[in-house]
């Protein structure tokens, strides 16, 4: 049978694959996804790939879909079933498979999905999902085969595996977890009965309807629930995972939100003691705070683009122990496998807070170097002008002679602090972040991001509400 598929234009991203199901996602392109992709891995001279899905409605049938697709491919797929994507990424890692996907629509809403994937051991992303498009559509594919599939159930190593990297001792900490029906929560309720202290799972239950809140921890308003838990508790802590458990959401002992870069010092200085002078990265969405901290803990800062497959390549070829994202994925390489996973990253935070003895981690927080900032502004921009107006916009800074550094859009060091600029690689918009230690200083900071846009044609990005104290 002669095999030919088309995608939807809209659904290959940068880092995976997703869309609207019933829309512009549906079995069928979860079919020539594997297809394609398990010609890639044969070709590669791999065998077998690792399958998983989140606890979204239409994962099942999906998963069924690509399944039949890697099969028809000659893959001998291994399906995990359903759980958190850093589960399916220990498999990836330790079965030594030839590639490995996941199908998760993330912090997404309900009624989306996607795919996320790795080939051997590194992210598959970028040009590689574009070509996937391409084979696709040429029917670019091995002959047609009958692969195997069989269930693997792998929870109770992961699980293992979590619990052996606890250095907190026997502190009885109180925790209060929040996994907002994602797909850990599982996993989630066996890792609380392993760890010392008393714990509160919030919204354990997988379910792809998100009843209690939206699976983001990036967006205060789904910590409310935590937050008002771990003020109900007198916790020591509260941790909220996204969809699929990839990323960390944290509040400290108060109920104050714990930024990623904010977690990523607490992280960087722990990780440092034991790897003097090691190269710690973090994505130019960060605070400076976080790269002066690193600095000071006798590390060496790195910036980075944003993006999940981006920091794991560079950890990569760096030799990075830890990466973190504003985002909230954390990667740690130092005991763990330089893959972004929130439950790993939950327990390394908790034996970190358990060895602080009568410190608690508002303290921590709260003695770092106080910043104003606003949250990530987002605002539209035609997918066909965003990478330009960034390019104009470094042209013009350059010309005028500011500190400006391209890692990543533009990021503009002055006096005041620093103001980013860069354009997302999933969304027709671009994204803003000004931060300063002043409200004037922000307020400075803000007029030169709004004069630039202006420069090029747009409008100011919604300020309103975006100062806050970091």
């Amino acid at each position: 049978m002669i095999f030919s598929h088309h995608f939807d234009s809209t659904i290959l991203r940068e880092y995976d694959i997703r869309g609207i199901v019933g829309e512009t996602l549906g079995e069928a392109d979860a079919f020539a996804i594997g297809r394609c992709f398990g010609s890639i891995v044969a070709r590669a001279s791999g065998t077998s790939v690792a399958v998983g899905y989140d606890g979204r409605l239409s994962s099942p049938a999906l998963e069924t879909a690509l399944v039949a697709g890697l099969r028809a491919s000659g893959m001998d797929v291994l399906r995990i079933g359903r759980g958190p994507t850093p589960m399916l990424y220990y498999v990836a890692t330790t079965h030594e498979t030839g590639g490995a996907i996941m199908i998760t629509g993330s912090h997404n809403p309900a009624n989306y999905n996607g795919f996320k994937m790795m080939l051997g051991k590194k992210p598959f992303f970028g040009t590689h999902i574009r070509d996937l498009g391409i084979m696709a559509a040429a029917g670019d594919t091995v002959a047609e085969t009958t692969g195997s599939a069989r269930s693997i159930d792998i929870a109770e190593a992961y699980l293992n595996r979590l619990v052996q990297d606890w250095d907190g001792g026997d502190r009885a900490l109180k925790v209060v977890w929040d996994n907002g029906n994602g797909a850990a929560g599982d996993v989630l309720n066996e890792l609380v009965k392993r760890l010392p202290g008393q714990h509160t799972v919030l919204n354990g239950t997988i379910d792809g309807t998100f009843p209690a809140h939206h699976p983001d921890p990036t967006v205060p308003a789904n910590l409310q629930q935590l937050i008002a838990e771990v003020h109900a508790q007198k916790a020591d802590i509260g941790i909220a995972f996204d969809g699929d458990a990839d990323r960390i959401g944290l509040v400290d002992d108060t109920g104050a939100i714990m930024f990623g870069d904010q977690l990523m010092v607490v992280l960087a200085r722990d990780v440092l003691r034991t790897h003097p002078g090691a190269t710690i990265i973090a994505d130019v969405k960060a605070s400076q705070v976080l790269f002066d901290e690193i600095g000071k803990a006798g590390g060496t800062p790195m910036m980075w683009k944003t993006g999940h497959s981006l920091i794991k390549s560079k950890m990569a070829e760096t030799g990075s122990p830890l990466a973190g994202e504003m985002s909230g994925h954390i990667f740690f390489a130092d005991k763990w496998y330089g893959f972004d996973d929130a439950l790993y990253a939950g327990v390394r935070t908790l034996g970190i807070v358990a060895r602080l003895g009568a410190t608690k981690l508002s303290d921590v927080r709260q003695a770092l170097p106080q910043v104003i900032n606003t949250p990530e502004l987002r605002f539209d921009c035609d997918d066909r002008r965003k990478f330009g107006v960034v390019q104009e916009v470094a042209e013009r800074l350059k010309a005028a002679g500011a500190t400006v550094s391209e890692t990543d859009g533009v990021r503009v060091l002055t006096d005041d602090g620093w103001w980013l600029l860069r354009s997302s690689n999933t969304q027709a918009v671009l994204v803003a972040r000004c931060e300063a230690s002043s409200d004037a200083g922000l307020d400075r900071l803000k007029a030169a991001l709004v004069a630039q846009l202006a420069a090029s044609g747009l409008a100011a990005p919604d300020f309103s509400g975006a100062n806050a104290g970091h």
